[in-house]
Formats: C-alpha cells, structure tokens, sequence
C-alpha cells in the first residue's frame, strides 16, 4: 500500500528532486531558460530535461524562450477539469462497451453446427434505401388482414398524406386498419387523426409508444432499428412466428389503449380525465404530464387540481384510490 503524499506536488506524482526544483523555479517565473538555468546554476541542457515532468502536469509552461511558473490552484483547477472529461469519456465508452456485451454473448449462444439437422435463413432483412412508399404499396398488395400501426410521430412526416392515400384505398377493398398514437397527438394533431378516422380507420390513444411499427396481415412487420423512431435501417420481417408475436404485442397494447369516438364524429376532444389518472397512479409529476400529453405545464395543473375537485379529494393519491372505487380505473 502506497504511503499517503506528503505535499500537493509529491501527490500529483511527483519525486524529491522535480519538487525541489518547481519551488527553486517559482520566484523566477518569467525570466527566460537560460537566464534561470544560470540562477539554478545548472545547464540549460540539463535543466530543460529536468522540467519535462513539471511541463506533462503544466506545472511549467516554456513560452518561446521563457520558463513560466503558472499559479498552483490554477494548474490543479485544469488538471481535475481534465480528468472529469477523461472520466466522463470513459463513462461513455464504458456504457457503449455494456451494451455490446448482451450481444457478444448472444452471438457465443448459438448451437453448434454439426448439432442441426435443417438450416433455414429466417425470412426478413436489415436494410436501408429504396422508396418506402412503393415497399408499403408492395407490401399492402402482398397481404391480406388487419393493417396495424403504432404512431408515435407519424403526422409529421412528410410522406404521411400519399400513406393516407394508400390507407383509403385499402379500407375500400375491405380491409381493417387499427392504429394507437400517443394522446399528445390530441393536441398536437388532431386534423390528422380525424382524417385517418374518416378513411374508416379505428383510432385509440395511449399515454407513449417506444416506437414505430406497421403489420400487414400475418406476412409483414416492419420496424426500426434499432427501434424507435428512425427511418433507415429499417427491419422487415416475414417470419410468420415473429409477425404473429409482435401481432400479440400490438394487440396488448390495444388493449390497453383507449379509443377516441369524438374522432370519428368530429365532435370536440375527447376526456383526457383516463390518462391524467394513470399518470397520477404512476407518481408522474406535472412537468412529465405536460410533456407525455403535449399540453403547457399551466393547463396541466389546471386539469389536474379540476379532476381532484371532481373526485372531491385533496391528494394525488387520494384521487387515484377513489377513481379505482368508482370504477374510472
């Protein structure tokens, strides 16, 4: 076990001797090498050696032909600047690393060779280009079923009216189009959920989506990758056992989605009184409200101290045991 330091210099690592010398350099700051090197009297040579571990920890700086001797807190106030970057650096590439390893290990899992009897590639790609409409109108034409979305962003693409246009004529063959958005839409878009509930599609809104996402039929998932809201590359999958478990997948979040029938009559905007409830059941604050629902923190605050008063409670907690207890929940 290394001795604890004896200065601030000896435990920045450095010995006897460069100590000595940093304190002999310190009142001649300024003047130029060869002049402290006669002060010191040692070599310019010698003495242009002896600083190399003072100039590493900047303890000295050489401007052009003069030897500097910064103050000590200024110098020790960079070096821990320095060392928060590297450690902030390492961090990151740390977490990168962790986040490789599930894969290394993955990629150790699979069976030997000489142990499989019938190999098969599984029927999708990785891939990124091509024109995503026309890979959509293939796919619609290629499929038969329900067309199920997630939508956390999709309005705001610019492609979303010709998709509209697809849509409708596939609910015009027969077809049945389910899609969930997140309930900020509500606000942030409502012209575009009711141009998709006029086409004839059923529309249901949940509190967030982690991701885009579209099935066609029992034959086409697509997804981003990695998943979240990312155009390419884009993952296609046509294994019938992983399109029928993300199917599963959406249909739980159906489940737990709630539809918007003010939609598809155009009537108004439809109870936010459901999602404001699970936020408070989930200890979410005003600030993540505003933010989940994209509604201003003041009107937030305003529906929420309303609902209490509905509920004739004074607590967040209070209002959530006595929404389970009429039913609400």
């Amino acid at each position: 076990m290394a001795a604890d330091p004896s200065s601030v210099l000896a435990a920045l690592g450095l010995d006897r001797r460069a100590e000595q010398l940093y304190f002999r350099l310190v009142p001649v700051s300024g003047h130029t090498l060869v002049g402290v090197a006669r002060l010191v009297q040692e070599p310019p040579a010698s003495l242009l050696g002896r600083l190399a571990p003072l100039q590493a920890l900047g303890l000295v700086v050489l401007d052009e032909d003069r030897l500097v001797v910064p103050p000590l807190a200024e110098v020790l106030s960079d070096l821990v600047e320095q060392e928060s970057r590297l450690a902030a650096t390492s961090a990151s590439r740390l977490h990168e690393l962790s986040r490789a390893l599930p894969h290394l290990v993955a990629a150790a899992t699979r069976p030997d060779v000489g142990d499989l009897s019938d190999i098969r590639p599984l029927d999708g790609e990785l891939s990124s280009g091509g024109d995503p409409l026309e890979l959509l109108h293939l796919m619609m034409r290629t499929s038969r079923g329900d067309m199920l979305w997630l939508r956390p962003d999709a309005w705001a693409l610019p492609r979303e009216s010709r998709v509209g246009e697809l849509l409708g004529e596939a609910i015009a063959s027969g077809r049945r189009s389910r899609a969930i958005y997140p309930v900020r839409a509500l606000t942030e878009a409502p012209e575009a959920l009711r141009a998709r509930a006029r086409l004839g599609e059923q529309v249901r809104v949940m509190s967030e989506l982690p991701t885009r996402m579209f099935i066609l039929g029992d034959a086409h998932a697509v997804l981003p990758e990695p998943i979240g809201y990312t155009d390419e590359p884009r993952v296609h999958v046509r294994q019938r056992s992983i399109v029928a478990a993300l199917t599963m997948w959406f249909e739980l979040l159906w489940s737990r989605a709630a539809p918007v029938p003010e939609l598809e009559t155009g009537t108004g905007h439809p109870d936010e009184r459901q999602f404001l409830l699970d936020q408070l059941m989930a200890g979410a604050t005003d600030e993540v409200i505003a933010r989940k629902l994209g509604l201003g923190l003041r009107t937030v605050r305003r529906r929420v101290a309303s609902l209490m008063t509905e509920l004739g409670v004074d607590t967040r907690f209070q209002a959530g045991a006595e929404a389970v207890r009429r039913g609400w929940l």
